[in-house]
C-alpha cells in the first residue's frame, strides 16, 4: 500500500482534528462499506425525536422556556415551536435535502433543520455552536441567484480559508457528479449582515463553498439558500431588497 501524506489529502481544518488523535504516525483508513447516499446519517433522526420528546416532558413538568432554551442551546422561539407543536409535526424527519429543509420550514422548525444538518452531514459543530450564542432569524429556503454569493474557501490567494488546490478540485469534481444525478441537494447557508464596511448589506457564504463552485462549473446560476440574520434592522433591509425572490417562491 502506497504511503500518502495527510497534508496533501485533507483540508487544514480536518487535518488539525485528526492530529488531535494521532500525529506523526501511520493510520490505516478502511474503505467504505458500499456507497452511502448523499445525506445519509446514522441515528440522528432518533436523536431529534427523543430530544424533542424530552423537551416537551420537561416543559410539562414546569421547566420554563428560557431555561430549556439555555439547556438545549436553542432559541426560545424554537423551544416554543417544539412544545406547542401538534403531534403531526413531530413526524417531520431530518434528511440532508432541500425537501427536508422545506418541510421543516413549513412546520416552523427551520432553525432545527440547520442545526441537525450542521451536526451531522455538514460536519460543522463549531458553526452550530456559534449560531446558538444569540437568537437568529432564519429565512428560506429561497431560490436566489448564485452570483450574489462568493466563496470564502478555496485554493486562491486571499481566501479566508485557503486549502490545497488538488484536494479542492477533486472534491468539486465529485460534487459535480452528485449534483448531476441528485436534484434534491441541501440548500446553501448564508449570512446577511450590515456593517460599517458594507452599509448596503452583504452576504457571507458559511456552508456550501464546494457546492457553489460545482454549480458554477456546471453552469447552474441559481439554487436554494437559507439566510440567517441576527439584527432586526438587517432583517428589514434584507426583506426590502430581496423580497422579490420570496414572492416568486410563493407566487
Amino acid at each position: 500500500m502506497k504511503y500518502k501524506n495527510g497534508k496533501d489529502l485533507f483540508p487544514p481544518h480536518l487535518l488539525r482534528q485528526i492530529q488531535e488523535y494521532v500525529s506523526g504516525g501511520l493510520v490505516y483508513i478502511p474503505a467504505a462499506e458500499g456507497k452511502r447516499a448523499w445525506g445519509e446519517t446514522s441515528g440522528y433522526r432518533r436523536y431529534l425525536a427523543e430530544r424533542n420528546a424530552e423537551i416537551r416532558a420537561r416543559f410539562g413538568e414546569g421547566t420554563g422556556l428560557e431555561a430549556l432554551a439555555e439547556e438545549y442551546y436553542l432559541s426560545c422561539e424554537t423551544i416554543k415551536k417544539i412544545v406547542y407543536s401538534k403531534k403531526g409535526k413531530s413526524a417531520v424527519e431530518y434528511q440532508c435535502s432541500l425537501t427536508s429543509a422545506r418541510d421543516f420550514a413549513r412546520n416552523g422548525r427551520l432553525e432545527e433543520w440547520v442545526h441537525a444538518y450542521l451536526l451531522s452531514d455538514g460536519h460543522n459543530k463549531e458553526f452550530s455552536d456559534g449560531l446558538k450564542r444569540f437568537d437568529r432569524c432564519f429565512l428560506g429556503p429561497v431560490n436566489m441567484p448564485l452570483s450574489l454569493f462568493h466563496r470564502c474557501c478555496g485554493p486562491e490567494e486571499g481566501m479566508r480559508w485557503r486549502i490545497q488546490k488538488e484536494w479542492f478540485d477533486r472534491h468539486v469534481a465529485e460534487l459535480e457528479k452528485v449534483i448531476a444525478e441528485e436534484k434534491d441537494m441541501p440548500p446553501l447557508i448564508v449570512h446577511y449582515l450590515v456593517s460599517e464596511k458594507a452599509p448596503e448589506g452583504e452576504f457571507e457564504l458559511n456552508d456550501g463553498n464546494h457546492r457553489l463552485e460545482a454549480y458554477s462549473r456546471l453552469g447552474i446560476t441559481e439554487y436554494f439558500v437559507i439566510v440567517w440574520i441576527t439584527k432586526e434592522r438587517e432583517r428589514e433591509q434584507f426583506l426590502e431588497r430581496y423580497a422579490v425572490y420570496f414572492n416568486e417562491e410563493h407566487g
